[in-house]
């Protein structure tokens, strides 16, 4: 009979998420995580089987807390285009202190491992796909409401947005200056707003 799992799965993951989103896969050594996660190798691949295996699960972590985020934000609103502008703002509004304000894990994912690990890229691209595909559902709830013409594309919307998110993030990653932050948020909503019918 298996012995009970003396750790807190989700606690663990969040701790190796937050890692692995600092350092990167590679960077990332089994003493780097047996001292985060205050297990011993063999604890750790008897939880998780192997280092890729626990970075594809703290990925997954990571896809699904973000979409739940925007979904979040966006229903939030008074509707669904101010959700999408509000949550471009929300970007420059995060505080210096808090941890997610560096690039996207998935991003770094795909340059960290697109020419070593084709399993974990293609893992990371599928979950940028998803998130894509969500950032359109708002946009295609946008064009339902007639916020937005019938003729435009939520699909190529979508993709222009998630290009300024990741240009946001890569912002906050470099530490820009909060004034300059907020100003360049500011114009990614606005053109979100202009959209309006």
């Amino acid at each position: 009979m298996p012995r009970p799992a003396t750790y807190d799965r989700d606690e663990t993951l969040d701790t190796a998420m937050t890692l692995f989103w600092d350092k990167g896969y590679h960077a990332t050594s089994l003493k780097d995580l047996e001292a985060a996660l205050n297990m011993k190798p063999g604890s750790i691949y008897a939880a998780f089987k192997s280092k890729e295996n626990l970075y594809l699960l703290a990925l997954e972590k990571y896809s699904e807390t973000f979409r739940a985020l925007f979904k979040t934000k966006v229903a939030e609103a008074k509707s669904p285009l101010q959700g999408l502008a509000d949550h471009l703002r929300s970007y420059a509004l995060l505080s210096p202190n808090d941890t997610t304000r560096k690039a996207c894990m998935l991003t770094k994912t795909m340059v960290d491992t697109g020419s070593t690990d084709a399993a974990i890229a293609d893992r990371s691209r599928q979950y940028m796909e998803a998130m894509r595909m969500e950032i359109a559902s708002a946009f295609n709830a946008a064009k339902t409401l007639g916020e937005i013409n019938s003729d435009m594309s939520p699909e190529r919307l979508a993709r222009r947005y998630q290009a300024n998110v990741t240009a946001l993030r890569l912002e906050l990653h470099q530490k820009t200056n909060q004034a300059e932050l907020c100003e360049l948020a500011e114009d990614m909503a606005r053109e979100v707003e202009a959209l309006r019918a």
